[in-house]
């Protein structure tokens, strides 16, 4: 077994909050999370990631040196880390696995992860630094950095088990990242997290969520003296599986009511009156009545489909809900993916979004296509 191999898995040991085995694992490795440059650190129920990709892809057209941490990936787990906008190869990512594990102990597959993160970040010396919090943010993995800035994007209900059962309990663990000295941000959200979450920098923006994380990605460059920037003048960003066009499947990663809200006011805004057939799956531990509801205001037909996870839902479990939400149904595969007509659409889980990814050719970092002429079956 690989040392990354070891690290991946430790899916087993759970989620443990607290910091002390991940402040006790970098004090044995020097504190790699202290030699990062200069450090933005972002939290958020949905948007974090997208913003993340924003500030790196700005910071290198001015000519940085970048690293950025974040999370869960859609394929393969090098996707987590990137340096100087590409993701790492996989020697990269063992050889700092390998450096890593010794020091590891009973570190849970992020915190691991995180420290994996630190360790070959610290090598690339770079002058800026991204990181994204897991879930929550108060007693994530990743709030043993210091922060030059800090940022908290859109807030909802999601990880409830975790985080607490309101958006004010779940605010208050977001606004865990802020720290003394360091310029804080609020992306737009109402004025039950404002009570919460006093930031210094509070950002406004009636768009769709796109338009909501340029707007914190702005606000965090400005922060950082990098002037210039605005929402509009943003270079682009590669962040796949975020509502993505490919041909006439729109691929999103929606996956709690939140981001389900924020899904259906998209494509009201840029495919009014346009209705899809609608392919989901979804773990059983997340709000999938809650989202379904939301998606049956675009989407009256349904496919449901079994996600590669073992804690997904069926087929029939999801087709259940869609009748219940007043989608018409029926199971589904993956491999039949090209057999649907018309406008697809793909959500509910970014396990679902990695799979539709590679089947539609559009996954940016292998090379498995998607052929809809021969019954939608992956190709090398």
């Amino acid at each position: 077994m690989t040392a990354i191999e070891n690290i991946l898995a430790r899916g087993s040991f759970g989620i443990k909050p607290g910091l002390e085995r991940m402040e006790r694992s970098c004090a044995a490795m020097g504190n790699p999370q202290l030699a990062l440059g200069r450090v933005v650190h972002v939290a958020g129920t949905n948007g974090k990631g997208q913003t993340c990709a924003l500030v790196d892809a700005a910071l290198r057209s001015r000519g940085y040196r970048t690293c950025r941490y974040t999370s869960p990936h859609l394929v393969k787990v090098n996707e987590r880390f990137f340096v100087n906008g590409r993701i790492v190869t996989d020697d990269e990512l063992e050889t700092a696995a390998k450096r890593t594990l010794p020091n590891a102990g009973d570190l849970t597959y992020f915190e691991a992860l995180t420290l994996v993160a630190f360790e070959l970040f610290r090598g690339m010396k770079p002058d800026f630094t991204i990181l994204e919090t897991g879930l929550g943010g108060r007693l994530d993995a990743t709030n043993v950095c210091r922060p030059e800035v800090t940022a908290i994007t859109r807030i909802g209900l999601d990880h409830c088990q975790w985080l607490g059962g309101t958006i004010e309990a779940i605010a208050a663990e977001k606004a865990g990242i802020m720290k003394p000295g360091a310029v804080s941000i609020l992306g737009p959200n109402d004025h039950l997290v404002r009570e919460v979450v006093k930031a210094d920098v509070n950002v406004a923006c009636d768009g769709d969520f796109e338009d909501e994380n340029k707007a914190v990605a702005a606000a965090i460059l400005d922060a950082l003296g990098e002037k210039g920037f605005s929402p509009a003048t943003l270079p682009d960003a590669v962040w796949p599986g975020r509502m993505q066009q490919i041909g006439r499947y729109l691929v999103d990663g929606a996956h709690n009511p939140p981001g389900a809200a924020a899904l259906v006011k998209a494509i009201s805004r840029r495919h009014s009156g346009k209705e899809f057939s609608l392919v989901y799956g979804a773990c059983a531990d997340k709000d999938a009545d809650g989202v379904l509801s939301i998606l049956s205001r675009v989407a009256k037909r349904g496919y449901g489909v079994r996600i590669n996870n073992p804690r997904a839902l069926s087929a029939a479990e999801v087709c259940g809900k869609m009748r219940s939400a007043g989608i018409a149904a029926q199971e589904w595969d993956m491999d039949r993916l090209g057999e649907i007509g018309g406008d697809v659409l793909i959500c509910g889980s970014l396990f679902l979004v990695g799979e539709a990814l590679v089947k539609l050719g559009a996954y940016p970092w292998g090379e498995e296509r998607f052929d809809p002429e021969e019954g939608g079956h992956a190709r090398k």
